[in-house]
């Protein structure tokens, strides 16, 4: 019971660590091109 206990927790952490990283990629692209379209602006 433990055993399942715990690979769940392992995998439910996994999943939102992947989650995490992807939303702070995209975060990351959003503001690169912010920044490249003021850049193209002035």
């Amino acid at each position: 019971m433990t055993k399942k206990i715990l690979l769940a927790l392992g995998i439910t952490s996994m999943t939102l660590t992947a989650a995490a990283c992807n939303t702070v990629r995209g975060a990351g692209s959003d503001l690169q091109s912010a920044a490249n379209t003021v850049d193209d602006a002035t």
